[in-house]
């Protein structure tokens, strides 16, 4: 998407990061009967003092977007990932910016950063009740599906476990 840039969150951002990933999964259904992940998701700065939080920012307003948090295993945030492997959490677009390019941005600038680091692998869990067109961003950047690293934080909720081979340079 043009007009839309990728970038480090810096503390200013983080109200706005706080708002719309309550916000988003809120939309998707993803916040009924939770048991308190919502704070989670709220608390930025926890997550940026152990992972990178990325946000996409409309070039022409300002605007946050969405936001994607990336870590390295072993890190308080990593579920799945193991040596060489890097992991994003938290992807959420505003509901009002939804497809408009934004998921797809924020996945790839994690693919991205994962490269650029020498990870062999991006690894992600998703919702098995999630929208379908999360599944389809993620089928499209090629993360297939790894059902070994399936699992389930609290009774109710499945997560799948998906994975991107990275090319070795």
């Amino acid at each position: 998407m043009s007009g839309l840039l990728v970038r480090l969150a810096d503390s200013a951002d983080f109200p706005a990061v706080a708002r719309l990933t309550v916000a988003a999964y809120e939309a998707d259904g993803q916040l009924k009967g939770e048991h308190g992940y919502g704070a989670v998701l709220a608390d930025v700065s926890t997550r940026a003092a152990s992972g990178e939080v990325l946000v996409a920012v409309d070039e022409a307003t300002g605007a946050v977007l969405g936001s994607v948090t990336f870590v390295l295993p072993g890190t308080p945030f990593a579920e799945l990932s193991g040596p060489g492997e890097a992991e994003f959490r938290m992807l959420a677009v505003d509901p009002a910016a939804q497809g408009r390019g934004v998921g797809a941005a924020l996945a790839q600038a994690c693919v991205d950063r994962a490269a650029e680091l020498g990870c062999t692998a991006v690894v992600i869990c998703v919702r098995a009740g999630m929208a379908v067109s999360a599944h389809r961003l993620y089928e499209r950047l090629g993360f297939v599906r790894m059902s070994e690293k399936d699992w389930s934080p609290v009774e109710g909720v499945a997560l799948l476990g998906l994975r991107l081979e990275l090319p070795r340079t």
